[in-house]
C-alpha cells in the first residue's frame, strides 16, 4: 500500500501518532489521506478470516476504530473513546479495507465521529464513536 502526499503539514503529529501505535503497525494499518475534516486509513487482510473465511469483523472494527481514534485526536485535543457502535452490511471483498472517519458534533468536552468501513467501492459497514475530551476541566458555575 502506498501512502499519497495528501496529509497536511498541520496533521503531521496525529499521522506520526497513528504511526507508532504498535497494535495498527501489528494490523498494517496507513494513515492515507487527511483532507477536509476527514481522516483515510486503509488495512490489507491477508491472514485476518474468520471461520467463514471472510475478514474478521474485530479486524474491520479495529480499523474502524483506528481511524476514529485518528481523527478525534486531529486537533490537538487528547480524546478517548467513552463508547463505539458498528453495524456490518456485507462481507468484505479483495485484500483492502479502507476506513473513512469524519466529526459529525462536538461540545466542549465531548465529540462523535462516523466512520464508514469500504471494500473497494462498497460500504460494508458503518461505525459510530463518541470521544471525551481528557485533561479539559469542566466548567462549574
Amino acid at each position: 500500500m502506498k501512502k499519497t502526499a495528501s496529509i497536511p503539514e498541520t496533521y503531521v503529529e496525529a499521522v506520526r501518532r497513528s504511526d507508532t501505535c504498535e497494535f495498527a503497525r501489528l494490523l498494517g494499518m496507513e494513515v492515507t489521506e487527511i483532507e477536509g475534516g476527514r481522516v483515510r486509513v486503509a488495512m490489507r487482510t491477508e491472514g485476518m478470516k474468520n471461520a467463514h473465511g471472510t475478514t474478521h469483523g474485530g479486524a474491520i472494527f479495529a480499523l474502524a476504530d483506528h481511524a476514529f481514534g485518528i481523527a478525534a485526536n486531529m486537533d490537538g485535543i487528547d480524546q478517548i473513546a467513552i463508547s463505539a457502535y458498528i453495524r456490518y452490511f456485507s462481507p468484505p471483498v479483495g485484500s483492502t479495507l479502507e476506513a473513512v472517519a469524519c466529526r459529525v458534533s462536538e461540545t466542549e468536552r465531548t465529540s462523535v465521529y462516523t466512520v464508514d468501513v469500504y471494500s473497494g467501492e462498497r460500504r460494508i459497514a458503518s461505525f459510530e464513536g463518541v470521544g471525551f475530551k481528557i485533561g479539559v476541566s469542566a466548567k462549574r458555575d
